[in-house]
């Protein structure tokens, strides 16, 4: 972690109780065992580190962020990671990008400039502190656990390392996954992708478009934002023909 990024991360809660550290150990030996992340990581790890939600995203072959894990399932951090995947910025892919861990306190006093699309978009949900932090192997980033907090401020140094200590334990489920021969029947871990029908729904766009699938999830990206659509339901418009493809073809 930078050095300003890691200094301004510090708060002086107090550290965690043996019962956090049981339940890492936990997590830790579950994801060595190859269990997902649903049953090595129980409901309730986030407020145990000091947060509102967690998310964990494992970088794709392709470079695409796949959203395998929230904490809790639904609320904050499915819609913050939502928000980024459409529109392509924020902490998660910046931390992805960049390799190290990033922190802002207050997302209310941030720098615009920051997350110049982000930034005005999750002004409309309470989040306010948020923390990224790559999982890496090596020189190589697999993922990205990111936590969010509604109350601005710092995150104790005992949370840090239990935030850590959580990456660690993830770490192992994405390192089997990536590590997994393409043609195997079924993710190594049971993974699930969260984003399943928007692939389809891009695959299905590029077929029908004639058109690569980049440019396919550019459109579908650019449609969701300017409509103000979640990809998830512009997807599922798509693949129940509810939205002719035509309508994401700018040249007809």
């Amino acid at each position: 972690m930078p050095r300003e990024d890691r200094d301004a991360a510090h708060g002086d809660a107090p550290p965690p109780t043996d019962g956090l550290s049981a339940f890492l150990a936990r997590a830790h030996l579950a994801a060595r065992n190859r269990h997902g992340p649903g049953t090595a990581v129980p409901s309730g790890a986030a407020r145990l580190l000091g947060l509102d939600a967690l998310t964990l995203n494992m970088l794709a072959h392709d470079g695409h962020l796949e959203l395998l894990w929230c904490d809790p399932a639904t609320g904050l951090g499915p819609e913050l990671d939502n928000l980024q995947y459409t529109l392509g910025d924020g902490p998660t892919p910046e931390a992805a990008r960049q390799g190290h861990p990033l922190t802002e306190l207050d997302l209310s006093t941030a720098d615009p400039a920051r997350w110049p699309l982000f930034l005005p978009a999750a002004a409309s949900t309470p989040v306010r502190f948020l923390i990224a932090t790559p999982l890496r192997l090596g020189a190589a980033t697999v993922g990205v656990l990111t936590g969010y907090r509604t109350a601005p401020g710092p995150l104790a140094r005992a949370q840090l390392r239990g935030l850590d200590r959580l990456g660690r334990a993830l770490l192992y489920l994405l390192y089997t996954e990536l590590a997994t021969p393409a043609d195997s029947t079924g993710p190594a871990t049971g993974l699930r992708l969260h984003r399943a029908e928007i692939h389809q729904a891009t695959g299905f766009l590029a077929n029908a478009l004639g058109i690569p699938m980049g440019q396919a999830l550019l459109r579908l990206r650019a449609h969701a934002a300017a409509h103000d659509h979640s990809l998830s339901d512009l997807a599922h418009a798509l693949l129940a023909r509810h939205l002719p493809p035509d309508a994401l073809d700018p040249t007809r």
